[in-house]
């Protein structure tokens, strides 16, 4: 079947509400499949109900794949888990904001007269995900940044916007959109997430045991 993988990241996207959660799948049986949403980003306790149309994205080594879903059950308390059922097949998706790595590298931000500094959480050609050390006042959603990315093959240097910022004590993570960002920073970030998507991918078959290895 075409679907994510067991124990791999997908982005759960909420129909009409412009809301994206990523998550890791746990379980992909015929067509159900059970997530665990990081929905500690968003300050609303109920993200999702049973019902709702959602999409799923995920990601192949080379390209993304999506498909339709709808909520069936959902398990809050310690733990919070969705389950879905696909209803309709996976085809190739155009959004490309969906590829997303995991990436730590240094950030840089300028906000006003404060300088932060921080390591990204996760990386996009559309935006960052970066836990700063908190200075002054949080910025709040909508906030304009000055912002750098430390790649290995060189800086990248864009406005930026403010999604959300969470407080975790005197650090902030905060979710950043990227500004008229150049075609050309785009592709290299598209290029440094792909690496990573690859380094990730070997890493988890090396780990396995000698007889799952493929």
């Amino acid at each position: 079947m075409d679907h994510p993988e067991e124990q791999t990241e997908a982005e759960i996207t909420l129909s009409g509400r412009g809301v994206s959660v990523s998550s890791r799948v746990e379980v992909v049986q015929n067509e159900f499949i059970s997530v665990r949403p990081s929905v500690g980003e968003f300050v609303e306790q109920v993200v999702v109900k049973v019902g709702d149309v959602v999409e799923i994205f995920w990601k192949t080594e080379d390209s993304q794949r999506a498909m339709p879903a709808e909520i069936t059950d959902v398990e809050t308390g310690a733990v919070v888990r969705w389950r879905m059922r696909t209803t309709g097949p996976a085809d190739t998706s155009q959004r490309r904001k969906a590829v997303r790595g995991r990436i730590a590298v240094p950030v840089e931000a300028e906000h006003g007269a404060i300088d932060l500094k921080g390591t990204s959480i996760d990386l996009s050609e559309a935006g960052i995900r970066v836990e700063f050390e908190g200075l002054g006042a949080p910025p709040e959603a909508g906030a304009k940044l000055l912002l750098v990315v430390h790649l290995d093959d060189g800086d990248i240097r864009t406005p930026a916007e403010v999604v959300r910022t969470q407080a975790r004590g005197a650090r902030w993570v905060m979710s950043i959109r990227f500004v008229d960002i150049p075609e050309k920073d785009q592709d290299r970030v598209r290029r440094r997430v792909f690496q990573a998507l690859r380094e990730e991918r070997a890493n988890k078959a090396d780990d396995a045991p000698p007889g799952l290895r493929g």
